[in-house]
Order: C-alpha cells, then sequence, then structure tokens
C-alpha cells in the first residue's frame, strides 16, 4: 500500500444484530444468495461467492436491530497493535479479541470510535472455499464480496479529516454547498483501489446507512429484481435499480427483515493512481445521486441502522434529528 502506520487493505466484515435468524436466514441465504460458512442457533456466518475468507457479513440474535460492529482488514497483527495503542491514546478504551473470540478470526481491536461507530481491526482470518467459478452452486443474487459501508455522522467535517489524517483513507468524491463558506455534506473514500471502503453522511449519528456489496454486472441486479418479483419480496426494493453520479454505480438498495438496508453494487471505477484527484459534486445537483432512475424516497434520506456501545452491549441513540423507530421493516 502506501506505507500508513496503520496498513488498512479494505472494509472486512459487519455485524448486525436481527431479531428473527430465520427471517435473517431466509432473505440473506434463500434469496440474496449469500454462502453459510458457519451457522449457530443465534449467529450467521456469511461470505460472498468470491470471498476466500471466513466471513464477510454476521448475523446475531438480537433484541433490537441495530449494528454490532463494522470491521477494516489490516495486513499484520503489528497493526492490529498499533491500533490498540493508537485508540488508547485518545482515551476510547480499546478491547482484544483473542483468536477464535469470534469464529474464524484471528487476534482483533474492538474500539468505539471519537465519533461512536463500534469498529473493529483485524488482519487474520480462517480461509473458505472460492465459489467464484462454481457456477453450478450460485443460487439467487450471487453477491460477489463486501465493497464498503456508508454511515450517517453528526461532525462530517472531523469525521472525514480523522480518517484521511489518522486513519490513511484517500478521498475520491465529495458534496458541498456552493456558498460560502462552503460545508461539505457527504465524503467517499477508499484504501482499496476503487471508489470507496466508507463513506460518510451529514446527519442524525453515529449510524449505517448500508452495506455495500460488490456484484458481478448490471445484469445480476437486474436478476436480484426478477428474484425479489417472483417470490413476492419486492417490498423488500427501497430505491433502484438505476446509477449513481457519484461513484458511477449501477445501484439496487433492499431492507432485510429487520429494516438493515444493503446495496448491491457495480461498475464504479478505478481509483489506483497517486496523482487522482476527487471529483466534487454540488449539493444541488441531483445528479450526484441519481444520475437516472427513480426519486430518491425519503425513507432513503432519513432511517438508518443504529449502532451498539461495545461496553454497555445497549443500542446507542442517535444525536441531532429524530428519526424513524428501526422496529421491523417487513411484516
Amino acid at each position: 500500500m502506501d506505507g500508513h502506520p496503520f496498513g488498512i487493505l479494505r472494509a472486512g466484515h459487519a455485524e448486525l444484530l436481527v431479531t428473527d435468524i430465520q427471517k435473517a436466514k431466509m432473505f440473506y441465504v434463500d434469496v440474496l444468495g449469500f454462502v453459510v460458512t458457519e451457522e449457530t442457533d443465534t449467529q450467521l456466518y456469511l461470505r460472498g461467492v468470491e470471498e476466500r475468507l471466513h466471513h464477510s457479513l454476521v448475523l446475531t440474535v438480537a433484541e433490537r436491530p441495530a449494528v454490532g460492529h463494522l470491521s477494516f482488514r489490516v495486513t499484520s497483527n503489528k497493526h492490529v497493535e498499533s491500533l490498540y495503542q493508537f485508540y488508547q491514546s485518545l482515551g476510547c478504551s480499546p478491547v482484544y479479541c483473542e483468536p477464535g473470540e469470534e469464529s474464524g478470526q484471528g487476534l482483533a481491536v474492538r474500539v468505539r470510535d471519537p465519533f461512536g461507530f463500534p469498529l473493529e481491526f483485524y488482519a487474520e482470518m480462517e480461509p473458505a472455499e472460492c465459489l467464484l467459478q462454481k457456477y453450478h452452486l450460485h443460487r439467487g443474487a450471487a453477491p460477489r464480496r463486501i465493497d464498503h459501508f456508508n454511515c450517517f455522522v453528526d461532525a462530517l467535517q472531523d469525521c472525514c479529516a480523522f480518517w484521511q489524517e489518522q486513519m490513511g483513507f484517500c478521498l475520491t468524491e465529495y458534496v458541498e454547498t456552493d456558498d460560502e463558506p462552503r460545508e461539505l455534506r457527504a465524503v467517499w473514500m477508499r484504501r482499496k483501489p476503487n471508489v470507496h471502503d466508507l463513506a460518510l453522511m451529514r446527519g442524525s449519528g453515529p449510524r449505517l446507512h448500508h452495506v455495500g456489496f460488490w456484484m458481478d454486472d448490471i445484469l445480476s441486479i437486474i436478476h436480484t429484481c426478477d428474484i425479489l418479483g417472483g417470490a413476492e419480496l419486492h417490498e423488500h426494493i427501497e430505491r433502484g435499480p438505476g446509477r449513481h453520479g457519484i461513484s458511477n454505480a449501477f445501484f439496487l438498495y433492499l431492507r432485510d427483515p429487520d429494516g438493515h438496508r444493503v446495496e448491491l453494487y457495480t461498475s464504479d471505477y478505478l481509483t489506483i493512481d497517486p496523482d487522482l484527484q476527487p471529483i466534487r459534486w454540488s449539493a444541488t445537483d441531483p445528479r450526484r445521486q441519481t444520475l437516472w432512475g427513480h426519486p430518491t424516497p425519503d425513507s432513503w434520506w432519513k432511517e438508518a441502522s443504529p449502532v451498539m456501545d461495545l461496553v454497555t452491549k445497549q443500542v446507542v441513540e442517535p444525536t441531532g434529528l429524530s428519526v424513524p423507530s428501526m422496529g421491523g421493516y417487513i411484516k
């Protein structure tokens, strides 16, 4: 990479807290086609068909829907230890997770960051069989791999600076107002060489707007719509299909049985050149969010998943504007 001391590679996995593991399994496994690596009465460890590691999505039973943690993979355990020391110096009270404490995963550090997000950093994970070319085993939408997280945060300017200056992320695209003084409204930042591993939007936070998963191509996203329609589950479609101006992504946004939002995502662009300049979008330009497609529903702008406090194990109530309850989306 670029020699940054924390060696962050990419978005690694997300843990979503769900209220009914069987309904969640129906949605993610039977319909969307995630691969089950491991299953217990209270947890599902899932991966995309391309992925070579134990999991990229963990579903855990809880009383209330929320985000357990968002994980980033780093290059070695040396960086896990460096991140522990860094967050400790900030007074964030990080904790180590010993190998196997999260099934299939090696040493990790978990921390509630200065902006309230439950984060995890790890280097090692048990290998799993890549099913990319075993097409006869693919089912449903067959997502390929995890791509990114998108989050609401109150202090967007400070949070963006933190991830760039302290965590070594590169800015690829951003939205700001035209009037002086200009204000940031959203940013897209990356470690791997595509548009983003992390997007931040100004809003009531800390909340997770969505987890994005990479799809094979545009037709695979349209095929997903046919699957949902055929199964009479079309109400799970919140937005799309369509194309964003930002990132050039072809997208489909779904809501799972607990209201968590998943984006199926493809067709962005390469960002590896060191002299690549961030793309600016005006906050008044409607093409930033929808290059073409139906108008964005109000729920997409306002609703998101709350996060869990890693210490108290309680759901963190977001600050700022009041938002609708995440008490369940599909009855």
